[in-house]
């Protein structure tokens, strides 16, 4: 769609149009300030650290997506965790829940090794681009609604720039299911009324223009989940495979 086709689709959110490309989009989302209690607690955790990384430099700023910008999946999570994240400058790395979802993509062939570590140990992603509705880590992660509203704007923009290519979006976890929901409902798709109800392995297809799209649910990788065996690593690969199939990505 052109620019002028977008700004006349999108007249209540400007943001959407505001960027030609995930580089310029996260070359300014880093740098956003928008939250106070968040850009406090990222900031404070950055300095005052865990005893086990006293040595690292922590990102400590708003964390941006990470995979290539013609992904055919999209991952949604939460939001970076305050020691993995918000530490690495990666989406999704650095802590025991990352280490999972990680590994998960490893043995789905969608990643190019089972273990993250930084944000320079040369992992890729193959076909699949992460991300979340919240940006920044929050205290006890858990952001409130009013961050979650301010952040949409960048989800609202990474999504619909990923739209050419974008074919199956995997939710972990019902703050996602919600905000990824809620997200495709402002883009113009139509998600159902009432809206679908999170739970693991739930399904549901969105459309907008003739397209569609298949929004896939899995538990959250968090400790909680995996430790007691709620989130099993074979129940996450499944969810990850089917996705990658409805994407057309060959393993």
């Amino acid at each position: 769609m052109s620019r002028v086709g977008l700004i006349e689709r999108f007249p209540a959110l400007p943001w959407v149009v505001s960027y030609r490309t995930i580089a310029a989009l996260d070359a300014d989302l880093v740098d956003c300030r928008a939250c106070p209690r968040l850009v406090a607690w990222r900031e404070q955790v950055a300095h005052e650290k865990r005893a086990a990384f006293a040595d690292q430099t922590y990102w400590g700023r708003p964390v941006p997506g990470f995979g290539p910008d013609d992904a055919r999946v999209v991952i949604l999570g939460l939001a970076p965790a305050a020691h993995g994240g918000n530490r690495t400058g990666r989406m999704f790395t650095g802590d025991q829940s990352g280490d999972v979802l990680f590994r998960a993509l490893y043995d789905t062939g969608l990643a190019s090794q089972p273990t993250v570590v930084s944000a320079d140990d040369g992992t890729e992603l193959y076909g699949v681009r992460m991300t979340a509705p919240v940006h920044c880590a929050p205290p006890q992660n858990k952001p409130t609604v009013a961050e979650r509203d301010r952040c949409a704007r960048w989800l609202d923009a990474e999504l619909e720039l990923l739209m050419p290519t974008l074919r199956s979006v995997v939710v972990l976890g019902a703050f996602g299911w919600q905000a990824g929901l809620r997200a495709f409902a402002d883009l113009g798709w139509e998600v159902g009324r009432p809206r679908p109800k999170f739970a693991h392995g739930a399904r549901t297809v969105i459309r907008r223009d003739h397209r569609e799209l298949t929004v896939f649910a899995s538990y959250h990788v968090s400790q909680h989940n995996t430790f007691t065996g709620r989130l099993t690593p074979d129940m996450l690969v499944e969810v990850l495979t089917a996705a990658a199939e409805n994407a057309g990505l060959a393993r």
